[in-house]
């Protein structure tokens, strides 16, 4: 048996709070201290994690595509609307590289000639088809440059799809992506189904058949591989197996067909509960492109969601490169305006997402918002933390709510004692009439207004109420 390493105890004058990883102020840092490795075809990768601070991750949107295919349709108005916000969410350096649109009916032209009209930098506008001259024409009429091509590949699609073999597959995606490139259009072809295909056996010679073509034409026009996990079978653990490990998808594609990272991008699905860490593994690995939409809106059970995605590359980058969060609350604003529902415990953009209930959170909110609290919500995305009463909220949220209503801190607090009606009233609720919902942030603002007179005249003359009314 192993003799253990005995560990000494370390005491601090001051705690230490290992603010390198978790600035409160910006989201927390994602650091690496070690290669991940990954065995493939009897060799051993090491990939160097630390790198991607250096190279150019980026996010692309599908919300006009995939996630159009999920919802009620957007007017051309409202598209417009959330396009001008990806924009000023995208920051300075264009981390939103590009959207892509359909192109089969009017509207949907319509649309994207208006979205050109913008002349953003990013998001850039491109189109999605299927792998048909008739389509190609169409994308050609509307001055797209680059479009996505759906290229699918495992045998399920192939055959019964397609009803094709993978020769006549093989040839008919080729000739349509050079058909594309003599049209002046970049080809980015869509790997349907990746994750059930037959990967040495047609995805691989398949995309070395693309990078062939790529020899031939200039830098900005080689083709673009995205790798879709179209039903979500990825799963990112190590030594996991093809077609259903990511890593070793990723390292297929750049290892044995010679696509680099800049011209990789991949493109999940939730089925598994497993879209976004897929596609975050993806950019580790060496993909540069991760697809998302906003609010993870997409076919059945949705995309890895854009806002996350910002999230996660900050904390990968390891600072905000100037981007402004706090669009992402007016992104959801807008959802919520035109009648999208938001689950109320969706990261970043649910109504709860920033509220505690229990009181031992409550508790720890009065002493130090940091302890219960993510990073700085009010900051980042203009949502201060919140306390929901409920009959778990016990004293101690209970008196955080009233005195953060109030806008008293620190010395200034009200003391418990001075709540004592309020928090009888509250426990009434539940144990004398069993109540089942949570108390509403209007309820507890008349309750203080009723018992606590004099102190609500004197925030409100002050100015100081900081909790915006409504019904739960």
């Amino acid at each position: 048996m192993t003799k253990k390493k005995e560990t000494q105890l370390v005491e601090r004058e001051k705690p230490n709070l290992m603010e390198d990883q978790f600035p409160h102020d910006e989201p927390p840092r994602i650091t690496f201290d070690g290669p991940a490795i990954e065995i493939m075809d009897g060799k051993k990768y090491e990939i160097d994690l630390t790198k991607i601070k250096d190279r150019d991750i980026h996010i692309t949107d599908t919300t006009f595509r995939d996630g159009q295919q999920a919802r009620a349709p957007y007017t051309i108005q409202q598209m417009l609307q959330l396009y001008d916000l990806l924009a000023q969410l995208s920051g300075p350096h264009g981390v939103i590289r590009n959207t892509e649109l359909f192109v089969y009916s009017r509207k949907d032209r319509e649309a994207v000639t208006k979205f050109l009209e913008r002349g953003y930098d990013f998001p850039k506008v491109t189109g999605w088809i299927r792998a048909e001259e008739a389509d190609l024409h169409m994308v050609a009429s509307v001055g797209i440059k680059e479009t996505g091509m759906l290229t699918s590949c495992s045998d399920y699609h192939i055959y019964w799809k397609l009803k094709k073999n993978r020769a006549g597959a093989l040839e008919h995606y080729t000739r349509m992506v050079r058909e594309a490139l003599n049209k002046g259009i970049r080809p980015r072809c869509h790997l349907e189904d990746v994750t059930r295909a037959d990967i040495d056996g047609f995805v691989v010679p398949l995309v070395q058949a693309y990078e062939r073509i790529s020899e031939e034409v200039p830098e900005d026009m080689k083709v673009k591989i995205r790798l879709c996990d179209t039903m979500g079978f990825g799963v990112n653990y190590p030594g996991a197996t093809l077609p259903r490990s990511v890593p070793k998808l990723i390292l297929k594609m750049i290892h044995d067909c010679g696509i680099p990272s800049s011209r990789l991008e991949w493109h999940g699905h939730n089925d598994f509960h497993r879209v976004f860490v897929n596609g975050t593994t993806a950019w580790l690995y060496g993909a540069d492109g991760l697809n998302c939409t906003l609010v993870g809106i997409g076919e059945r059970t949705g995309n890895p969601p854009l806002e996350g995605a910002i999230f996660e590359y900050i904390g990968l980058k390891g600072g905000m490169c100037g981007i402004d969060t706090s669009v992402i609350t007016d992104i959801a604003h807008y959802y919520r305006s035109i009648g999208t529902r938001i689950s109320v415990r969706y990261p970043f953009v649910g109504d709860d997402f920033h509220k505690t209930r229990a009181g031992i959170h409550a508790g720890g909110l009065a002493a130090d918002e940091r302890i219960y609290s993510i990073f700085d919500t009010k900051k980042l995305l203009k949502r201060p933390s919140e306390i929901m009463i409920t009959d778990k909220s016990g004293s101690e949220g209970v008196s955080l709510w009233v005195n953060n209503y109030l806008g008293l801190h620190g010395k200034n607090c009200l003391g418990r004692t001075k709540m004592v009606k309020i928090m009888r009233w509250v426990a009434d609720q539940y144990d004398v009439h069993g109540r089942l919902t949570s108390i509403s942030d209007r309820e507890m603002a008349e309750l203080v207004k009723q018992y606590l007179p004099k102190e609500f005249e004197k925030a409100e003359k002050e100015g100081r109420l900081t909790y915006v009314h409504h019904d739960e």
